[in-house]
Protein backbone atom coordinates (compact mmCIF):
# COMPACT_ATOMS: atom_id res chain seq x y z
CA UNK A 1 0.00 0.00 0.00
CA UNK A 2 1.50 3.31 -1.12
CA UNK A 3 0.18 6.88 -1.28
CA UNK A 4 -3.08 7.13 -3.21
CA UNK A 5 -4.94 10.03 -4.80
CA UNK A 6 -8.54 9.60 -5.98
CA UNK A 7 -10.15 12.29 -8.12
CA UNK A 8 -13.09 12.93 -10.41
CA UNK A 9 -12.40 13.68 -14.07
CA UNK A 10 -14.82 15.94 -15.94
CA UNK A 11 -16.50 14.54 -19.04
CA UNK A 12 -15.17 16.25 -22.16
CA UNK A 13 -17.52 18.74 -23.78
CA UNK A 14 -19.47 17.11 -26.56
CA UNK A 15 -18.36 13.64 -25.47
CA UNK A 16 -20.05 10.89 -23.48
CA UNK A 17 -18.64 9.31 -20.33
CA UNK A 18 -17.50 6.26 -22.31
CA UNK A 19 -15.85 8.34 -25.04
CA UNK A 20 -13.91 10.31 -22.41
CA UNK A 21 -12.85 7.07 -20.67
CA UNK A 22 -11.68 5.61 -24.00
CA UNK A 23 -9.58 8.72 -24.64
CA UNK A 24 -7.95 8.41 -21.19
CA UNK A 25 -7.20 4.74 -21.90
CA UNK A 26 -5.36 5.77 -25.06
CA UNK A 27 -3.39 8.47 -23.25
CA UNK A 28 -2.25 6.02 -20.56
CA UNK A 29 -1.24 3.43 -23.16
CA UNK A 30 0.69 6.06 -25.14
CA UNK A 31 2.67 6.79 -21.95
CA UNK A 32 3.61 3.13 -21.82
CA UNK A 33 1.23 2.00 -19.07
CA UNK A 34 0.40 -1.71 -19.17
CA UNK A 35 -3.14 -2.93 -18.52
CA UNK A 36 -3.34 -5.36 -15.58
CA UNK A 37 -6.92 -6.52 -15.28
CA UNK A 38 -9.84 -4.64 -13.75
CA UNK A 39 -11.00 -3.18 -10.44
CA UNK A 40 -14.16 -2.08 -8.66
CA UNK A 41 -15.11 -0.06 -5.59
CA UNK A 42 -18.68 0.20 -4.31
CA UNK A 43 -20.58 1.96 -1.54
CA UNK A 44 -23.87 1.06 0.16
CA UNK A 45 -25.58 3.69 2.33
CA UNK A 46 -27.48 2.92 5.54
CA UNK A 47 -29.30 5.29 7.87
CA UNK A 48 -29.85 4.73 11.57
CA UNK A 49 -33.35 4.02 12.84
CA UNK A 50 -34.91 4.42 16.26
CA UNK A 51 -32.61 7.29 17.27
CA UNK A 52 -33.08 9.06 20.58
CA UNK A 53 -35.61 11.86 20.68
CA UNK A 54 -34.30 14.97 18.97
CA UNK A 55 -31.26 13.18 17.53
CA UNK A 56 -30.93 13.29 13.71
CA UNK A 57 -30.47 10.04 11.80
CA UNK A 58 -26.81 9.31 11.01
CA UNK A 59 -25.51 7.68 7.86
CA UNK A 60 -23.27 4.63 7.70
CA UNK A 61 -21.36 3.85 4.50
CA UNK A 62 -20.25 0.27 3.85
CA UNK A 63 -17.62 0.07 1.10
CA UNK A 64 -15.88 -2.73 -0.77
CA UNK A 65 -12.69 -2.70 -2.84
CA UNK A 66 -11.55 -5.42 -5.24
CA UNK A 67 -7.99 -4.88 -3.99
CA UNK A 68 -9.14 -6.29 -0.61
CA UNK A 69 -11.90 -8.77 -1.53
CA UNK A 70 -12.08 -10.41 1.91
CA UNK A 71 -12.71 -7.21 3.84
CA UNK A 72 -14.86 -4.08 3.79
CA UNK A 73 -14.73 -0.57 5.23
CA UNK A 74 -17.50 0.94 7.35
CA UNK A 75 -17.47 4.72 7.75
CA UNK A 76 -19.89 6.57 9.99
CA UNK A 77 -20.91 10.05 8.92
CA UNK A 78 -18.48 12.28 10.80
CA UNK A 79 -16.51 9.23 12.07
CA UNK A 80 -15.45 6.76 13.32
CA UNK A 81 -14.28 4.19 10.75
CA UNK A 82 -13.54 0.48 10.97
CA UNK A 83 -12.14 -2.28 8.79
CA UNK A 84 -14.07 -5.58 8.93
CA UNK A 85 -14.17 -8.91 7.15
CA UNK A 86 -16.62 -9.80 4.40
CA UNK A 87 -19.22 -11.13 6.86
CA UNK A 88 -19.94 -7.55 7.91
CA UNK A 89 -22.57 -7.40 5.13
CA UNK A 90 -24.39 -10.33 6.78
CA UNK A 91 -24.24 -8.49 10.10
CA UNK A 92 -25.86 -5.41 8.53
CA UNK A 93 -28.82 -7.57 7.43
CA UNK A 94 -29.23 -8.80 11.00
CA UNK A 95 -29.07 -5.22 12.29
CA UNK A 96 -31.87 -3.99 10.01
CA UNK A 97 -33.87 -2.82 13.03
CA UNK A 98 -31.04 -0.32 13.68
CA UNK A 99 -29.68 0.36 10.18
CA UNK A 100 -31.92 0.67 7.13
CA UNK A 101 -30.47 0.30 3.64
CA UNK A 102 -31.04 3.47 1.61
CA UNK A 103 -32.41 1.90 -1.57
CA UNK A 104 -31.24 3.45 -4.81
CA UNK A 105 -28.18 5.04 -3.18
CA UNK A 106 -25.59 2.43 -4.17
CA UNK A 107 -22.68 3.94 -6.08
CA UNK A 108 -19.81 2.06 -7.67
CA UNK A 109 -16.80 2.63 -9.86
CA UNK A 110 -15.55 -0.08 -12.24
CA UNK A 111 -12.87 -0.07 -14.87
CA UNK A 112 -9.36 -0.94 -15.96
CA UNK A 113 -6.23 -1.22 -13.86
CA UNK A 114 -2.87 -0.06 -15.28
CA UNK A 115 0.74 -0.30 -14.12
CA UNK A 116 3.36 2.28 -15.07
CA UNK A 117 6.71 1.88 -13.31
CA UNK A 118 5.98 2.52 -9.60
CA UNK A 119 2.49 3.85 -10.33
CA UNK A 120 -0.79 1.94 -10.25
CA UNK A 121 -3.65 3.68 -12.09
CA UNK A 122 -7.32 2.70 -11.93
CA UNK A 123 -9.63 4.39 -14.39
CA UNK A 124 -13.29 3.81 -13.59
CA UNK A 125 -16.80 4.67 -14.69
CA UNK A 126 -18.94 5.79 -11.74
CA UNK A 127 -22.50 4.46 -11.88
CA UNK A 128 -25.70 4.97 -9.94
CA UNK A 129 -28.72 2.75 -10.63
CA UNK A 130 -26.78 1.20 -13.54
CA UNK A 131 -26.38 4.60 -15.24
CA UNK A 132 -22.97 6.17 -15.89
CA UNK A 133 -22.66 9.36 -13.84
CA UNK A 134 -18.98 10.23 -13.90
CA UNK A 135 -15.35 9.18 -14.14
CA UNK A 136 -12.91 8.37 -11.34
CA UNK A 137 -9.13 8.09 -11.47
CA UNK A 138 -7.13 6.49 -8.66
CA UNK A 139 -3.36 6.91 -8.78
CA UNK A 140 -1.18 5.06 -6.27
CA UNK A 141 2.55 5.63 -5.94
CA UNK A 142 3.64 2.25 -4.61
CA UNK A 143 7.22 3.19 -3.67
CA UNK A 144 6.32 5.47 -0.75
CA UNK A 145 3.83 5.61 2.15
CA UNK A 146 4.39 9.23 3.26
CA UNK A 147 2.32 11.76 1.24
CA UNK A 148 4.67 14.66 1.94
CA UNK A 149 7.59 12.80 0.38
CA UNK A 150 5.94 12.06 -2.96
CA UNK A 151 2.94 14.34 -3.56
CA UNK A 152 4.74 16.53 -6.11
CA UNK A 153 5.80 13.41 -8.04
CA UNK A 154 2.23 12.06 -8.02
CA UNK A 155 0.91 15.43 -9.17
CA UNK A 156 3.41 15.57 -12.05
CA UNK A 157 2.48 12.06 -13.17
CA UNK A 158 -1.26 12.80 -13.07
CA UNK A 159 -0.65 15.92 -15.16
CA UNK A 160 1.02 13.77 -17.84
CA UNK A 161 -2.32 12.20 -18.79
CA UNK A 162 -5.00 14.48 -17.27
CA UNK A 163 -3.47 17.77 -18.35
CA UNK A 164 -4.99 20.75 -16.50
CA UNK A 165 -7.39 18.54 -14.49
CA UNK A 166 -4.80 17.88 -11.79
CA UNK A 167 -6.41 17.55 -8.35
CA UNK A 168 -5.41 19.43 -5.24
CA UNK A 169 -3.92 17.61 -2.28
CA UNK A 170 -6.63 15.23 -0.97
CA UNK A 171 -8.25 16.70 2.15
CA UNK A 172 -7.80 13.39 3.98
CA UNK A 173 -4.04 14.08 4.12
CA UNK A 174 -4.36 17.75 4.98
CA UNK A 175 -6.62 17.04 7.97
CA UNK A 176 -4.38 14.42 9.60
CA UNK A 177 -3.00 15.43 12.97
CA UNK A 178 0.57 15.61 11.64
CA UNK A 179 -0.34 16.57 8.10
CA UNK A 180 1.54 15.16 5.16
CA UNK A 181 4.08 13.19 7.14
CA UNK A 182 1.80 10.50 8.56
CA UNK A 183 1.85 7.20 6.60
CA UNK A 184 -1.13 6.71 4.28
CA UNK A 185 -3.39 3.69 4.73
CA UNK A 186 -6.34 1.91 3.07
CA UNK A 187 -8.90 4.00 4.97
CA UNK A 188 -7.49 7.16 3.32
CA UNK A 189 -8.24 5.67 -0.10
CA UNK A 190 -11.80 4.69 0.78
CA UNK A 191 -12.43 8.09 2.37
CA UNK A 192 -11.45 9.72 -0.92
CA UNK A 193 -13.81 7.45 -2.86
CA UNK A 194 -16.59 8.32 -0.42
CA UNK A 195 -16.01 12.04 -1.05
CA UNK A 196 -16.04 11.46 -4.81
CA UNK A 197 -19.26 9.39 -4.64
CA UNK A 198 -20.83 12.16 -2.55
CA UNK A 199 -20.02 14.72 -5.26
CA UNK A 200 -21.56 12.46 -7.91
CA UNK A 201 -24.76 12.11 -5.85
CA UNK A 202 -25.03 15.89 -5.40
CA UNK A 203 -24.51 16.47 -9.12
CA UNK A 204 -27.28 13.97 -9.83
CA UNK A 205 -29.65 15.79 -7.44
CA UNK A 206 -28.83 19.17 -9.01
CA UNK A 207 -29.34 17.81 -12.52
CA UNK A 208 -32.69 16.35 -11.49
CA UNK A 209 -33.76 19.69 -10.01
CA UNK A 210 -32.75 21.59 -13.16
CA UNK A 211 -34.78 19.22 -15.33
CA UNK A 212 -37.87 19.99 -13.29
Amino acid sequence: MGVTCVCQVPVLEGKSVQQTVDMLHRQLEQLGAMKQGSFWVDCETYHTTGTASGQPSKLLYVMHNSEAPLSCTALFEGGPCLMADGNFDVLMVKLKSHFQNAKGHKVESRGARYRYCDFLVKLGTVTMNSSARGISVEVEYCACVVPGDCWNLIKEFIQSFLGPNVPELPSVFATKAEGLFVPADAVDTMTQYLELFGKVRKQQVLQGASVR
